[in-house]
């Protein structure tokens, strides 16, 4: 028996999943929930085999919360569920430690499928995200040109922070957050502070 717990804030989405997964004999879902919060309340007393999980969701989001699961035991399978196709979605998942990623577009059958798959061992991505993933070989390049720091005023960017923001966030001087940025800058090949601002958009915008 393959246990499933699901975290999805669209209650319909939610329900048609558990009920279709559910025909399957060898599948149960233990439980559903409407963030991340609350499903890391429900797993600390009980915690499935699979978790399927939205990444935009309030309190919590499926970035965040795949790192607590996997935190907590990591052989608990993750599989990202999805509107969002693009390489930093898919990049920001698999770096939490996500086992899969399916587009919520997908057929009910192909989520059924990747729930078996993952807790087979494998790794599941849905059939129309060949070219996503093609994109994130060149993606990681990148990533790993960045520093720790950088990439994490990255993601402050994203979240619309300003450089005094993210200065007073962190702690430190405003000035190292305009190095940072002067660094990324000429690190990415962009053009200034404008492409800096779209770009952390394009890669981290989803996970606010």
């Amino acid at each position: 028996m393959i246990t499933v717990a699901i975290a999805e804030d669209h209650i319909s989405l939610s329900d048609g999943l558990k009920l279709f997964l559910e025909q399957d004999p060898i599948i149960r879902v233990l439980y559903a929930t409407s963030n991340g919060t609350e499903m890391m309340q429900r797993i600390e007393n009980s915690l499935p085999d699979v978790v399927l999980t939205d990444i935009s969701m309030p309190d919590m989001n499926g970035i965040e919360l795949c790192k607590a699961i996997k935190k907590l035991r990591p052989t608990t399978k993750v599989i990202a569920l999805s509107m969002f196709d693009n390489t930093g979605a898919i990049k920001d998942m698999l770096d939490a430690g996500a086992d899969g990623y399916a587009l919520k577009s997908s057929p009910l059958i192909h989520l059924r499928q990747a729930v078996k798959d993952v807790y087979e061992g494998k790794v599941y991505f849905d059939e129309h995200m060949t070219a996503q993933l093609e994109e994130i070989k060149s993606f990681k390049v990148k990533k790993n040109i960045l520093s720790r720091s950088e990439r994490d005023i990255l993601i402050s960017i994203a979240r619309g922070l300003s450089s005094q923001d993210i200065a007073e966030e962190r702690g430190t001087a405003i000035s190292t957050v305009n190095k940072h940025r002067k660094n990324m800058i000429q690190k990415l090949g962009l053009s200034g502070k404008g492409e800096l601002q779209q770009y952390a958009q394009e890669q981290h915008g989803h996970s606010n």
